[in-house]
């Protein structure tokens, strides 16, 4: 797939780690099978590794793919950080500020020392010394994402990333979410110019636009439901924020209690339009310029397919559909 990608022009291929895969191994792999995509951890986890850890791996994997790294992060979720890491998830927000403070600090080869909350480096009282980066990467800025959902969250990544991984993004709501990342941007004297919106959004190619969209359901399902605790659900409380709170809430009663093909039937067909690229050739054209016309600057697409042949072939359709769109690169 990553190949295939590569050889239509496509601009980055994602790798993204929960507790199975992990992100580094695929994307040292992708990055020499392939020549000029780019790669992009979408996302490393701040509870997985440490700041130092995450701006060494950066640099190697910028250095061995000849500069085609994107640095995407995100804090995960509680179940995940302190059922699989041992991390409590206490203060994302600060945590992640800090974190990428030392990441950036070390890419640019600067002796790193450290006094916040969460990291202090070196470790007080201790024999640790302030270290710099042992070798010297062909970049020391790497484009930073971050995977944000909340309002403060989404403030955050304006304020001190490169980009935003976004989830269920949605064209004709973007204008919510990103007077939020203004609101960051504007902190440092910018507006929205240079600032990549990177949504992931599924795609399924086909005629029959209701069942393109049973194709997605039980992505959506697993989020809206599963993905996290009733009490702490952040893609639930963005489908509230968006106007499903009723479906939102059923689609969570029914998936905890372990419904899985009720809750999926339950995700509202429009929420799946909205948040999905899905028909035919045409309609996906169609759904390009308006993801285009929404701000976004890396469309990254998920084919939603069953075997390799359906995602090569969904690819090349999205690589038409997207010269046919004429939207700039």
């Amino acid at each position: 797939m990553a190949q295939e990608a590569d050889r239509l022009g496509y601009s980055v291929v994602w790798a993204a780690e929960a507790y199975g895969s992990d992100t580094v191994s695929m994307l040292a792999w992708i990055a020499g099978q392939t020549e000029r995509i780019d790669i992009g951890s979408a996302v490393l986890q701040i509870p997985a590794r440490t700041p130092a850890m995450t701006a060494m791996t950066a640099a190697t994997l910028d250095t061995l793919s000849g500069s085609r790294f994107r640095l995407g992060l995100g804090v995960s979720g509680p179940q995940v950080s302190e059922g699989w890491h041992g991390v409590k998830f206490a203060k994302p927000l600060a945590r992640t500020r800090e974190y990428v403070d030392i990441v950036t600090m070390a890419l640019r080869r600067d002796r790193v020392q450290y006094d916040g909350e969460h990291y202090q480096l070196p470790l007080p009282g201790g024999a640790g010394k302030a270290i710099k980066l042992g070798f010297h990467p062909p970049r020391t800025e790497i484009p930073i994402y971050l995977a944000a959902v909340g309002p403060k969250n989404l403030e955050l990544a304006g304020e001190i990333a490169d980009g935003w991984l976004a989830i269920f993004f949605a064209p004709d709501a973007a204008d919510d979410q990103l007077r939020h990342i203004a609101a960051g941007r504007a902190k440092h004297g910018q507006g929205l110019a240079g600032f990549d919106i990177a949504p992931s959004v599924p795609v399924v190619v086909g005629d029959d636009v209701a069942a393109c969209a049973d194709v997605v359901r039980w992505y959506a399902a697993l989020y809206i439901g599963g993905m996290g605790s009733r009490e702490q659900n952040f893609y639930n409380q963005l489908a509230v924020r968006m106007g499903y709170a009723e479906a939102a809430a059923k689609v969570q009663d029914l998936y905890l209690n372990k419904q899985v093909a009720e809750a999926a039937e339950a995700v509202p067909q429009e929420f799946i339009e909205r948040t999905s690229i899905i028909g035919t050739k045409k309609q996906i054209t169609k759904r390009i310029r308006e993801y285009a016309a929404a701000g976004v600057g890396t469309l990254s697409i998920s084919p939603y397919v069953g075997d390799l042949q359906s995602g090569i072939d969904t690819l090349r359709v999205v690589a038409e559909a997207y010269e046919d769109a004429g939207v700039a690169r």
